[in-house]
Parts: structure tokens; C-alpha cells; sequence
């Protein structure tokens, strides 16, 4: 298919073979990008080397505050009709059930953060419900493009493909994984380690003789629950779908076998299921546990996101939470650049604020796998924030210990009959005053929200970012306006 001739009933998503932004890598990073770039008017272009989308459920894990992404991004109901809460585990052996063992301790939701419980959804249904969105707003994926080469110079970038025509895009992002080939074409070195030496097996597969009310777990004959031993198999029922995935270690040296045959193999030879029990394989891949972080996430501009920037272990479900995350961050700053509401140095912060996070993420990933840590708290991400972000201005002094601080996520709740995310929900910035009376000065498509004081703020003036953390706090406007200006390239108006 030639770029000049995609249409999607009969809008032209790239004509002439430009765009605003080209997205490499239709993954849930490069489809979330796109829908964020979409929804504020911005000409994205996804390629996708794969002639339809990735069909494995690898990353089925959405944590809490990805859940809030998905919200704003306005899928958060499809999601959660598409998915469901994680099962509890059940350890097995000799055929018999040995007890429930908890992977993490869910806490219940507040009103600070309504969106606590893991969402299980497999990463083909969270790419359908993005895709899906992004074709509601306009968009589209083209797939069967494999790109070989990029090329940049002082106005833009130019992509070439194993075969149609290049594309001539303002700026790129590449969303194409951990052997990413923009990554390669920019010579952007990835450092990191082998997390675990043995190789896993993931599948999805199905089958009966067991119930999908548990995650179940089978251990080495050596194992235990807390270690569960070289060779851990475990099935676990998929919300939504008939499907349950399958993961299975095995030892250093060997080499899986892929075959439906090898993989009904392996379940006999560790579960009481027969080979025939496995009625159908429908995906599977196998991998080794690694990690590994790029040196940097940007080179003039070209971005990185995603498994292009940082490969995590999948222990604690944190790749495809902070590679949704990376898209988030990215989106509103290359939608505020491209339509001259910010200067080109916004662009600068990407990195600064995204690579210590994906750093944080990929030790905290290792260790869950180690058996270091748990999951909980740290994995739901609700904690993240860009308290050292040069975007980030905190006015108030002398506050107490666990204050809301500029940097911070900004927590949802309801006062004065304003419910704050769906206040927040949308591309823009929000200038909200928190038990205060105080003079707010006229911000360029800033919404401006009052409501009565709340502990999870206290009181103050807070600016909020489009991607829901706090930019700039205060006791008062006072230099807010000279902040927004500075942030925006846009002035106070009236």
C-alpha cells in the first residue's frame, strides 16, 4: 500500500507521504502515542513492520496509574470490560492443591486513587481497544512497513522502508521494541544485564481440567512456594477470553521447545493434564529475562519509547506500564511544539523526566524477579512523579512531612460537586484552587477549576499538567503566570 493512497473512509492519514509524527511500532507505546497526538490535532502516522498486530498476551498486567492514562485517553471502560482482576494462586502438587499463595496485597480504592487493583488484560486486547480508539479519532496503522533506515536534518525526518514509498515526518518516535531498528539506525547503545539465565517459555493456549477461577502454579519437585525452583510452570486463566497464559522455566542450557507438541509436552510432564488436555496453542515465544536501559532517549528528533528505550524483566508487570507512561509524557509535549503553544526545548524534558523513571522501573522489575521485593505499593506506580523536573516549580515553603508537592501526581477526588480527573480529562493544562479565594490570572487553554479545601491537596493554587502530575504549586498565583509563560511560550491574557 502506497502512503499517498492511505485513506480511512476517505480521510487522508498521511497525504503525500508526511506527517507530523511518524510512530514506529504499533505496540500498546506506539498506539497509545498515537492516540494522545491524535486526539489534539496532531497528524500521527503509525508504521508497523507486521502485517496486523502483535497476538500474544504477554503484557497482561495494567497498573493502577496506567489505568488513570486509559482513562484520560477515554478507553478505561473497554478496558475493564475487556479484562478483569487477577485470580488468586494455587500452588499444586501430585495432582492435589496445596493452598492459595498471593502474588501481592490489593488495597482497596480511595478517593485519591480510584483505580488501586491491577487490571489483567492480555497486550493483544489492550492493542485492540488502542487501535480501535485511534481509528475513532482518525487515525490509522499502516501495517507491512518495515523500516530500514532514518535520516534527519534541521526541519525534519525522513524514514525509509524494505519496500513502498519514505516518509517525511516533522518528528519520529520509535515504539518498535526491544530490537528496535530506529534504536540500530541511530547507533544508540543499550547497556544492561541477564536478569535470569534460564530460558522461559510464554504461551496462550487452552484447555480443560482446570477452573479459571485461580492462577495455577506448579512448582519443581524441589520448589516452594516462595521458590518455586527451576522449572515453574504456571497457567493462568485470561479475563475475558478463553485463553490462559502459560509461563515455564526451564534449565540453563536447554532449549525450549516452541512446537504445539513441545508445548503440550512440558504440561503433561509438570501438571496432572494429559497432552490432550491442551485443546489448542494459539501464540507462543520463548525469551530470557533480561534488562537493559538505552544510553538515551532522544537523538535530535527521533525519540525513544517503550522496549526501544528500556527492556524489563516481566516479573512485577512494569514494561508495558512504563512504556504506555513514556507515550503519555511524550504525547502533550510534541502536540504543544507542533502547534507553537510551546517552545521546541519542552522537548528536552522527555528524557530528563522519563529516564530515571525507566531506570527506577528496571531495578525495581529485577529485584521482583531476584525475589528481592514484593509486589505492591512500587509496582502500582502511583508513587512516580518529576519532583526534580526542570518543568517542575514548588513556591511553598516549610511543608509537612508527606505534603502534596509540584511534581507529584495529582490525586482524583470529588468537592463541591467537581469530580477532579474528569476535570483533568482532556490535552489540556488545569489551573485549580484549593480552599482558596486567591486571584487567578487568565491562562491560553488553561481550564480553571475552584473547589472547597481537601486534605489530599490541602490548600493552594496548583497548575496540572496534561498528563496529570503537578507542574507548578503555590500559596498563592504569585509567578504563576511568568511560569506558564516560560512552560508554554504563551503569556497571561487580559
Amino acid at each position: 500500500m502506497e502512503l499517498n493512497n492511505v485513506k480511512d473512509s476517505g480521510r487522508v492519514i498521511a497525504p503525500a507521504g508526511t506527517t507530523d509524527v511518524l510512530v514506529v511500532g504499533a505496540g500498546p507505546t506506539g498506539l497509545a502515542l498515537a492516540v494522545d497526538l491524535t486526539r489534539r490535532g496532531v497528524r500521527a502516522l503509525v508504521v508497523e513492520r507486521g502485517d496486523k498486530l502483535f497476538p500474544g498476551s504477554r503484557g497482561k498486567g495494567i497498573q493502577p496509574r496506567t489505568a488513570e492514562v486509559l482513562h484520560d485517553l477515554g478507553v478505561l471502560d473497554a478496558a475493564r470490560a475487556a479484562g478483569g482482576t487477577y485470580p488468586v494462586g494455587m500452588i499444586w502438587r501430585d495432582g492435589q492443591r496445596q493452598g492459595e499463595h498471593h502474588l501481592f496485597e490489593e488495597t482497596g480504592p480511595s478517593e485519591a486513587e480510584p483505580f488501586r487493583a491491577s487490571l489483567m488484560l492480555p497486550q493483544w486486547r489492550t492493542q485492540e481497544i488502542l487501535f480501535e480508539r485511534l481509528r475513532e479519532l482518525g487515525g490509522d496503522v499502516v501495517f507491512g512497513r518495515e523500516l530500514v533506515d532514518i535520516a534527519q536534518d534541521a526541519e525534519g525526518v525522513t524514514a525509509s522502508f524494505a519496500s513502498g514509498a519514505p516518509v517525511r515526518a516533522r518528528y519520529a518516535v520509535a515504539a518498535d521494541g526491544g530490537r528496535s531498528a530506529v534504536r540500530r539506525a541511530l547507533g544508540i547503545a543499550m547497556t544492561g544485564e541477564t536478569v535470569d539465565p534460564k530460558p522461559m517459555v510464554v504461551a496462550d493456549v487452552r484447555l480443560t481440567g482446570l477452573d479459571r477461577a485461580n492462577w495455577h502454579f506448579f512448582p519443581s519437585a524441589d520448589g516452594t512456594r516462595e521458590n518455586p525452583g527451576d522449572t515453574l510452570l504456571a497457567l493462568c486463566p485470561l479475563r475475558g477470553t478463553e485463553d490462559f497464559q502459560l509461563v515455564a522455566s526451564f534449565p540453563e542450557g536447554t532449549t525450549p521447545d516452541l512446537s504445539p507438541e513441545g508445548i503440550r509436552k512440558v504440561v503433561a510432564a509438570r501438571t496432572h493434564l494429559t497432552p490432550d488436555d491442551v485443546t489448542e496453542i494459539r501464540w507462543a515465544s520463548g525469551f530470557q529475562a533480561r534488562t537493559a536501559l538505552a544510553e538515551r532517549f532522544r537523538e535530535g528528533r527521533v525519540f525513544l519509547a517503550g522496549d526501544a528505550a528500556h527492556v524489563h524483566s516481566p516479573a512485577g508487570g512494569q514494561g508495558l506500564n512504563t512504556s504506555v507512561q513514556d507515550a503519555y509524557n511524550l504525547g502533550w509535549k510534541l502536540g504543544a511544539v507542533l502547534h507553537g503553544e510551546a517552545p521546541a526545548s519542552l522537548l528536552d524534558s522527555y528524557e530528563e523526566e522519563r529516564l530515571p523513571v525507566a531506570a527506577g522501573m528496571l531495578g525495581l522489575s529485577t529485584r521482583i524477579h531476584r525475589g528481592e521485593a514484593r509486589r505492591g505499593r512500587d509496582t502500582q506506580q502511583l508513587g512516580l512523579g518529576y519532583r526534580d523536573s526542570a518543568l517542575t516549580v514548588e513556591t511553598r515553603t516549610d511543608l509537612p512531612e508527606g505534603a502534596l508537592r509540584a511534581g507529584d501526581r495529582a490525586p482524583d477526588g470529588r468537592r463541591g460537586g467537581v469530580r477532579l480527573f474528569d476535570e483533568f480529562r482532556g490535552p489540556h493544562w488545569t489551573l485549580l484552587a484549593v480552599g482558596t479565594d486567591t486571584a487567578l490570572p487568565p491562562l491560553p487553554s488553561v481550564r480553571a477549576v475552584r473547589i472547597p479545601p481537601y486534605e489530599a491537596y490541602g490548600t493552594g493554587v496548583f497548575l496540572v499538567r496534561p498528563d496529570g502530575y503537578v507542574g507548578w504549586a503555590g500559596d498563592t498565583a504569585a509567578g504563576l503566570a511568568e511560569y506558564a509563560t516560560a512552560v508554554t511560550g504563551a503569556p497571561a491574557v487580559g
